[in-house]
Formats: structure tokens, C-alpha cells, sequence
């Protein structure tokens, strides 16, 4: 099992910190991991993605050009990555910051309203959980408690006792996420 993963979206959505928790969580089980973020210089606002590969096999490269999944988070990282999905792939979108949905029919789309789920559990830096709990009900290349170790991993000490709010909110996320309605 290979999954090849892009998340993408603006600055400050947590995307570079979903991929460290899936990253940290696939090396607890043992897989092979590549984790390789990019971002403009504003990390605030500007735009962001990081690229995570979990495989049960060495992974070759950590460059891709195409992905088996990709985790949008804005309209800009629509239009740059949803051409760049495999055939039969997987493409998950928060329908918050996208203006134009997603078209192409040869691929399978989610979508997940992790903005307004944030807001009314009244956890707005919970949106980066909600969308990354979306992503491991469609694709569970890691199991819950190996992401609440991630968390343990990730975040600072004095923030660990966020991670019960963080573990509702992954698991909102698992019961929100849907198939679009094409």
C-alpha cells in the first residue's frame, strides 16, 4: 500500500502541521514516510502545501507529479492540483474558500464542511483536525490512536491539553465527510 498525499491551501489552515501528524503517525506503525512541505515566504495567508507519502514499502523519491489524493483547502490549490490527481484518485475539499467546485468525473470527491463544523463546536483551530479526520475515514493509512500519539509528538507540552478537543474534532470530521454531489 502506497498513498500519496497532497493537503494545500492558505497559510495559517494548518495544512504543513496535518502532514507532520499523518507523517508522525505512519512512522509509529512502522511505515515508510516522506513528508516535504512548501510555502511561499508569507506563511501567514500566503499559499501552502505539503506533500506526504505512507507506504508499506522504501519510497523512491519524495517528488511527485501526480497524487493519489489531494486535501484542498482553497480555490488557488483547486485549479493548481486537481489536474494533477490520478485517474480513479481521491480529491477532499472544505467548500469554504472554494468559489468554483471541483469538475472532472474520473475521480472520487468529497467534500467536508470543516469551517462551519470548527465553528460550531466553537473550535476554530479545529478546522485542521475536522478535514484531516475527513481524509483517514476515506483513506485510513493510519489509525486514530497513532494520530493522538502524533499529537503528543507535535505539539508542544503546554498545549497537550488541547488534544482531547483535537480528538473530537478528528472524529467529526470522520462523521461529516460525503461524497459531492456531482
Amino acid at each position: 500500500m502506497t498513498q500519496e498525499i497532497i493537503i494545500a491551501g492558505f497559510g495559517g489552515q494548518g495544512v504543513l502541521s496535518m502532514g507532520k501528524i499523518l507523517a508522525y503517525s505512519a512512522l509509529m506503525e512502522g511505515k515508510e514516510v516522506s513528508w516535504m512541505p512548501a510555502y511561499g515566504p508569507e506563511q501567514r495567508g500566503g499559499t501552502a502545501n505539503v506533500t506526504v507519502i505512507v507506504s508499506d514499502e522504501p519510497i523512491s523519491s519524495p517528488i511527485l507529479s501526480t497524487y493519489d489524493t489531494a486535501v484542498i483547502l482553497n480555490q488557488p490549490s483547486l485549479e493548481r492540483f486537481e489536474p494533477l490527481i490520478k485517474p480513479g484518485g481521491t480529491l477532499i475539499y472544505d467548500g469554504y474558500g472554494i468559489t468554483l467546485p471541483p469538475t472532472r468525473t474520473d475521480i472520487n470527491i468529497y467534500e467536508i464542511d470543516a469551517m462551519d463544523a470548527a465553528a460550531e463546536m466553537g473550535n476554530p483551530k479545529g478546522f485542521n483536525m475536522i478535514v484531516l479526520g475527513g481524509l483517514l475515514k476515506i483513506h485510513p493509512v493510519v489509525q486514530l490512536e497513532n494520530v493522538l500519539k502524533g499529537l503528543r509528538k507535535t505539539l508542544p507540552e503546554r498545549h497537550h491539553h488541547l488534544i482531547p478537543a483535537n480528538e473530537e474534532a478528528l472524529r467529526k470530521g470522520m462523521e461529516i465527510i460525503h461524497a459531492d454531489k456531482q
